[in-house]
């Protein structure tokens, strides 16, 4: 059967892992299809042959072609148009946009993951119908991503949500100067919220999950270093919506998980933001995991 032009929403998230394909009916959005395979690591034409194949499996299985966005750990620089601060190193320098758009025979449009879990989330999830989103990710990182509207908030730069290589606000002194990032700064907000971070500050050799579930069952040490992690996260989003004053925050990565964080920092935050009543939602993802490869698939208006 021939495809038709353009029925679906196809989304792709190239993970450092996996790489995850989607389907979605171009009006309602209903997820049609779906599969995952290994990344390409190192490779960057190994990786431009997934996405191509990806696409080419799921227009194969529905029989129609469609619209394909892609979210990346990382950005195309607006000077170069080359992708830049990019976790999948192989991809830095290239263009990448421009190599899929040759291989597919058709344009795509790409955006940093942290931006497509907030667009998905704005589009048919946790913020649907919010005027504004912000979108965080805390996960082995953290990011973030803005969404007004309806759309992305993409500025000259290409770092609109970046929040996570901010210094963290209101340091104590035992907070200073700070852990070292891979950014070349100390103290970013990324290495005191990033699940690694919660680890480290617990010192016990767990993973950040694994504090949070500690925890949960009374452990002394467990808990300090979680009311510990609440405190700074509540500080650090305190800064978000002195600036942006968004509707809702919407959490994403592993750490959202910790279901104490929606009771907590709410509470807490307050004392940081600049306002006599905070009426900003703090929530959990309705998509979860799969909201980025949901939210590449949305990159198309």
């Amino acid at each position: 059967m021939s495809p038709t032009p353009l029925a679906l929403r196809l989304g792709i998230d190239l993970g450092g892992t996996k790489t995850e394909a989607i389907a979605l009916d171009r009006l309602g959005g209903r997820e049609l299809a779906r599969r995952r395979v290994a990344t390409a690591r190192g490779s960057y034409d190994g990786t431009v042959a997934t996405v191509k194949g990806l696409v080419e499996a799921l227009e194969a299985e529905l029989g129609a072609a469609g619209s394909v966005g892609i979210g990346i750990p990382g950005t195309v620089s607006p000077r170069s148009g080359l992708i830049k601060n990019a976790n999948s190193t192989w991809l830095i320098g290239k263009p990448f946009d421009r190599d899929l758009a040759e291989a597919l025979g058709r344009p795509v449009r790409l955006a940093n993951d942290a931006d497509c879990f907030a667009l998905s989330e704005a589009s048919d999830g946790a913020g649907a119908g919010a005027a504004t989103l912000f979108g965080v990710i805390l996960g082995t990182g953290v990011g973030g991503g803005i969404v007004v509207h309806g759309r992305l908030l993409a500025g000259p730069n290409a770092i609109a949500g970046e929040w996570g290589h901010n210094p963290l606000p209101g340091p104590t002194d035992d907070e200073r100067p700070g852990p070292p990032c891979y950014c070349g700064k100390s103290g970013c907000i990324e290495t005191f919220l990033s699940g690694p971070a919660l680890a480290r500050d617990h010192g016990g050799g767990l993973s950040g999950a694994e504090v949070a579930a500690l925890a949960e069952s009374g452990d002394p040490p467990a808990v300090a270093a979680l009311a510990r992690y609440q405190e700074r996260l509540a500080r650090a989003l305190a800064t978000v919506l002195n600036v942006l004053d968004p509707q809702v925050v919407v959490l994403g990565g592993g750490l959202s998980r910790i279901a104490a964080l929606y009771e907590t920092v709410p509470r807490l935050w307050g004392r940081y933001v600049f306002s006599d009543t905070v009426d900003t939602r703090l929530v959990p993802p309705v998509h979860g995991d799969s909201s980025g490869v949901r939210g590449a698939a949305w990159l198309w208006p």
